[in-house]
């Protein structure tokens, strides 16, 4: 059950430290793994993070950098030196470059494409790829990076697992409990197929957040998870 609760990472897309804490304290053993996004990074975020990597938690810092080289770098080097375990940098060759000279043994998880897009949305911007080739292209440019994984839907994962072999983290948003309102994600699967697809963590917000019970959604995600483990 620790592997199994070691591979859901619980997004804390909420306002305020005060109710990021309060449902820290809410889940408490249920989870060990933490996101943080920037909602709640510029609302004094940062700070939580440290509380949650003394406490023994890990931390997954989601920013998605995307600047000139030099300013990534020094940022990631930021991150770093606080001890987190993952940062996000979108997959842009260049940026993940910067992030993988400042990153010390921080691991890096480049963003291949929103799992709020689809083809439609990529065309409406301006690429020449829909979904499926694009994330194809920035896996590899990841890897060639020297990344250590990657954020992408559940729908790319067995694909992606195939081109980028079994060390590469493959980190997966878009993740819904059966019956659960995909809100603004357009390309989801359940824990349990997002696991059977080789997923190595899974990340769940408001199934868990917004739930009636939140450690009671945590601990039946993790249950799920567990049972795919163990019939592989």
């Amino acid at each position: 059950m620790t592997d199994a609760r070691d591979r859901l990472i619980v997004a804390l897309d909420v306002e305020t430290v005060v109710a990021a804490r309060a449902l820290v304290a809410t889940l408490g053993d249920a989870v060990s793994f933490y996101k943080i996004g920037m909602e709640l990074a510029y609302g004094g975020g940062l700070t939580l993070a440290q509380e949650l990597k003394d406490s023994g938690k890990r931390v997954f810092i989601d920013l998605k950098l995307h600047d000139i080289g030099a300013t990534v770098e020094r940022a990631t080097r930021q991150i770093a030196r606080m001890g987190m375990d993952f940062l996000t940098v979108h997959a842009y060759p260049q940026t993940m470059a910067a992030a993988r000279a400042g990153a010390g043994d921080l691991k890096l998880l480049a963003v291949t494409v929103m799992t709020s897009y689809d083809d439609a949305d990529l065309e409406e911007a301006g690429y020449a790829y829909g979904v499926a080739d694009l994330v194809a292209r920035r896996a590899r440019q990841a890897k060639a990076a020297g990344l250590d994984g990657l954020i992408l839907s559940p729908l790319e994962l067995s694909t992606i697992r195939a081109a980028v072999g079994p060390d590469m983290l493959l980190v997966t948003p878009g993740v819904r409990p059966a019956g659960a309102d995909a809100g603004d994600q357009k390309r989801v699967m359940t824990p349990a197929q997002a696991i059977a697809a080789s997923a190595n963590h899974i990340v769940v917000g408001r199934p868990i957040t917004r739930a009636v019970d939140p450690r009671g959604a945590a601990q039946a995600i993790v249950g799920e998870i567990a049972r795919e483990i163990a019939g592989a």
